[in-house]
C-alpha cells in the first residue's frame, strides 16, 4: 500500500488549502480513511475520518465547520478541504488507512498558517 499526500503550503490566517491523498494498493471506498496531523513538539492528533461504502464523516471539534473530508472512488484519492485556517492548524498533515494512528499512512505534507 502507498499513500502520498500533496497540497500543503504556507497561507495567512483565514486562508484555505486543499490536501490530496493519492492511494495505491487498496480501494479507499472499502476502508475507513483518516487524516491526522502532528504539530512541532506535539504528538499526532486526529482530524477527520470518512466511512467506507458511505460518505459519512467525522471531525475533531477543533476543525468542525472549517474542514471537509471527501473521497473520489474513481481516482482512489481522499481530500481534506481546509478553510478559515488558524495558526494553531500549523502541522504536518497525513492520511492513514483506518484510524489516524494506523501504521499504514503517508509521509505527510506541511501546512503552515502564518501572517
Amino acid at each position: 500500500a502507498q499513500l502520498v499526500e500533496s497540497g500543503g503550503g504556507t497561507v495567512q490566517p483565514g486562508g484555505s488549502l486543499r490536501l490530496s491523498c493519492a492511494v495505491s494498493g487498496f480501494s479507499v471506498s472499502s476502508v475507513f480513511m483518516s487524516w491526522g496531523r502532528q504539530a512541532p513538539g506535539k504528538g499526532p492528533e486526529w482530524v477527520s475520518t470518512i466511512h467506507p461504502r458511505s460518505f459519512a464523516t467525522d471531525y475533531a471539534d477543533y476543525v468542525k465547520g472549517r474542514f471537509t473530508i471527501s473521497r473520489d472512488n474513481g481516482g482512489n484519492t481522499v481530500y481534506l478541504e481546509m478553510k478559515n485556517l488558524k495558526p494553531e492548524d500549523t502541522a504536518v498533515y497525513y492520511c492513514a488507512r483506518g484510524a489516524y494512528d494506523s501504521a499504514v499512512r503517508g509521509q505527510g505534507t506541511q501546512v503552515t498558517v502564518s501572517s
